[in-house]
């Protein structure tokens, strides 16, 4: 049994401040950058470092080596897809990444995409919720000490990891529509959704509550959405990293986000950017569509972007993954960490 350090993360934040996070998306793929951004996180305090994986760099190597040069943050891939792996292997994955960060590691999958399952995993995106559930069941019971339930008949006995348990390793799921949050109110340590409304949130909540209550819980799991950000000491620029965040992954991301913000209210919105940009070479959002920056991201100049945090605390997020934009400098990405990082834990922090 390891000895968990993630309380925080796991299962709740702290009693003396809210938590708050970073997470790295997959577009990122400068190394030296990655390895900056996660030891300067530790340095300002967050509480955890979470790197999204998709179609270029392997989280699971990268977040070894943050592993190994960080010493206090909570680790945690954000997330994983449940395609590209089978649950076998993401135990192994976890229970090592559990023993080398010395327990500081947060299990984080998801359905991902039929674009990714199929075009990079050559998988058929089929019953997506199904599938999570299966898997995330399954890693469950390995990391748990437990041995594989077979879901065919097989010649040879299931087996159980070749390693200490780790009961406890928090496992987060992402979810958009309400059946997955409803099976990560029933399953998961935390929720993770991302380019979800604001104002929905709330609604989302009360989805996770119900589903966990049904399933005989009697614990939530923690409320941690991945926020795009967009914070610069103009308001020109934060206008600027915002627009990208909303244009690019409503016109290049397939329909999921599409799909899912329409849903939730905002189909006008939704059709006011795609044809504001017609190919990909515009980021623009025109102002019947304004409200979607203030939704779904953390934006602005440092007072501003304070204001919008605030407000994703008040809809009921415990620990909010502020969420970089890839391909800015160091120093972008510095001021964003630095204008945004949580209050000191004590007065010995306060000085530091």
């Amino acid at each position: 049994m390891s000895t968990r350090t993630t309380d925080t993360v796991a299962s709740g934040v702290s009693a003396t401040r809210r938590g708050l996070g970073i997470c790295v998306t997959p577009l990122e793929t400068r190394r030296e950058v990655i390895l900056h951004v996660a030891r300067r996180a530790e340095d300002l305090g967050y509480d955890g470092f979470f790197l999204a994986e998709g179609w270029s760099q392997d989280a699971a190597v990268l977040l070894t080596e943050i592993a190994t040069k960080t010493e206090r943050i909570t680790i945690g891939t954000g997330v994983l897809s449940v395609w590209g792996r089978t649950a076998g292997t993401l135990a192994m994955l976890a229970t090592s990444l559990d023993e080398v960060s010395h327990g500081r590691f947060v299990l984080g999958l998801g359905a991902s995409s039929p674009q990714l399952v199929e075009g990079l995993h050559d998988q058929s995106f089929t019953a997506p919720v199904a599938k999570l559930r299966a898997v995330t069941t399954q890693v469950r019971r390995l990391l748990d000490g437990e041995r594989v339930r077979p879901t065919a008949t097989h010649d040879h006995r299931p087996l159980r990891l070749g390693v200490a348990a780790r009961t406890g390793l928090p496992i987060h799921l992402a979810g958009l529509g309400n059946k997955s949050i409803q099976l990560a109110g029933e399953l998961a340590d935390g929720w993770t959704p991302f380019l979800v409304p604001r104002s929905w949130l709330p609604c989302g909540i009360d989805v996770l509550e119900k589903a966990g209550a049904r399933s005989g819980r009697t614990t939530r799991p923690l409320v941690g959405p991945a926020v795009p950000t967009a914070v610069a000491a103009d308001q020109a620029t934060a206008h600027e990293i915002a627009s990208w965040w909303i244009t690019f992954y409503l016109t290049s991301m397939g329909s999921l986000y599409r799909r899912s913000l329409s849903e939730r209210g905002y189909h006008h919105q939704v059709e006011a950017v795609l044809a504001a940009n017609p190919t990909h070479h515009t980021t623009d959002v025109p102002a019947a569509a304004h409200v979607l920056l203030d939704e779904l991201t953390v934006w602005g100049t440092p007072d501003t972007a304070h204001h919008h945090l605030q407000h994703w605390y008040t809809a009921g997020a415990e620990m909010p993954i502020l969420t970089l934009p890839p391909h800015r400098t160091i120093a972008e990405l510095d001021y964003m960490l630095e204008t945004m990082r949580p209050h000191p834990r004590n007065p010995a922090a306060a000085s530091s």
